[in-house]
């Protein structure tokens, strides 16, 4: 038992480092690396990587503070105590926003993968299944949420790795029918910038969103049953896993199918993966990479839902949430905090209603403002962290962020950078319309929360 919040320390360790590969690993990669890939074409590769750096620079920074404060709430609880109230509060709500518009990105992903099979199905039809689904599995013990998104996340990783060999394997000896394309994809159709340098940018705001769920390490150290092993473990394990993934599956997707094609010709309803098996003449294979990519959404969906309730219910620990929330089921699981983030389900059923073509990209929007102020924050609390333990003498946490604090600032300076330019994208220029009064309310907010608190503490005992 975690004292004092009433959560079950019942995650091993395998399950600690799948939960953050699962949150890491989504749509972001096999559906939202289209819409990366129609901007930059194949210069998309170097922008994963620039990414992936400012991830593994997060993942490094939150395994430090984590290791030595394995409270609930992760980073959150983390900024805190070294920022102050204000700021832990609005980082969780940012992130308790991100996570739940996330949710429901990952839904409706799911549900355009449903119509790759069955394209005369309402796109609400599958979304709405789905989002019963995975409810379910949240509100089952926190083991049996660990051991069911142990598998999913095993599916991908099995996939994407079979995936990079296979393709490895053609790009060189190319198969019977299918000779190997070469380097064609890249020197021909617009060459490696198809779009020029500024396209290339611009698709850093969806290649950042892909990554948003590395921070998922931070928040599991609550329920894990050893955090100061499994934490760093699960940190060092996202750098082979990030490049691998990210960087070598793009490499490979773009090698291997015409930037064009990869984007896809109608929008974003199927993955460029699954383009990929239909390019190389494997209908099969096509339907079980579908199967593999619909597994993949789910798993992330599966995450974030269990991200977004354990942030929700650390804020009532501290009183910056309603009392209420604090209920934890027989099995161990906040249930009312995981009602509150079934919001993201509801919002997922009503634009695959009403707006089903534009949905996507949509969710996606309203997230990354919100996200990625949050990993500024978490940027802001490890350089807090670590000056407030070397004036206290302290012994250094046995894993750290090589060459911070400047990491720490150059991360932080890319994050801005690309924070103002989705402002500058048509996908994601809602995050500018809704981030900053959003932002604005939460301060307001937190000076609502502190002056009913000090009001409370002032009140007579009874």
């Amino acid at each position: 038992m975690n004292d004092g919040t009433g959560l079950r320390r019942e995650l091993s360790s395998r399950q600690v480092g799948m939960i953050a590969l699962g949150g890491a690993i989504g749509t972001g990669l096999f559906l939202g690396s289209g819409l990366a890939i129609s901007m930059a074409g194949p210069s998309v590769v170097v922008v994963y990587a620039l990414a992936a750096v400012v991830a593994l620079a997060l993942s490094y920074a939150l395994a430090e503070m984590t290791v030595i404060h394995p409270d609930a709430g992760g980073f959150g609880a983390i900024a805190h105590r070294y920022l102050g109230p204000m700021a832990g509060f609005v980082q969780r709500w940012l992130y308790v926003v991100a996570q739940i518009v996330n949710i429901g990105s990952e839904v409706v992903a799911a549900g355009l993968y449903i119509q790759f099979w069955w394209p005369q199905v309402p796109l609400w039809v599958p979304v709405a299944g789905f989002s019963a689904l995975i409810l379910t599995v949240n509100t089952l013990s926190v083991r049996f949420f660990g051991e069911f998104e142990y598998w999913f996340a095993m599916i991908k990783v099995v996939t994407i790795v079979a995936f990079i060999g296979i393709g490895a394997y053609f790009l060189l000896f190319g198969f019977a029918g299918h000779p190997s394309p070469g380097l064609s994809a890249v020197t021909e159709h617009g060459g490696f910038l198809p779009n020029g340098l500024g396209a290339a940018w611009l698709a850093l705001s969806v290649v950042s969103f892909s990554y948003l769920g590395t921070e998922a390490v931070a928040v599991t150290a609550a329920e894990s049953r050893d955090p100061e092993r499994d934490v760093p473990r699960a940190a060092r394990s996202m750098v082979l896993r990030l490049g691998l993934f990210y960087v070598l599956g793009t490499a490979v997707l773009v090698l291997i199918v015409p930037w064009s094609e990869a984007a896809g010709v109608e929008g974003i309803t199927q993955s460029p993966f699954v383009r990929l098996f239909e390019y190389a003449g494997v209908p099969a294979a096509a339907g079980v990479m579908n199967f593999v990519v619909l597994t993949a959404a789910l798993s992330a969906m599966n995450t974030n839902l269990y991200l977004s309730s354990r942030m929700v219910h650390s804020l009532a620990v501290v009183r910056q949430a309603p009392r209420g929330l604090l209920k934890i089921s027989k099995r161990g699981v906040p249930s009312r905090s995981l009602g509150v983030c079934a919001v993201g389900l509801v919002i997922a059923v009503l634009a695959s209603v009403f707006s089903p073509k534009d949905a996507f990209p949509l969710l996606i929007g309203a997230a990354l403002f919100s996200g990625l102020a949050a990993w500024i924050i978490i940027f802001a609390t490890h350089f807090a962290f670590r000056r407030a333990r070397e004036r206290a003498g302290a012994a250094p946490s046995p894993i750290r962020l090589p060459g911070a604090p400047v990491t720490s600032g150059l991360a932080v300076l890319v994050l801005v950078a690309v924070l103002v330019t989705t402002g500058f994208t048509d996908q994601f220029f809602v995050a500018w319309l809704a981030g900053p009064p959003f932002l604005v309310l939460l301060v307001l907010a937190y000076l609502l929360v502190r002056r009913r608190a000090a009001a409370r503490a002032d009140e007579p005992a009874a």
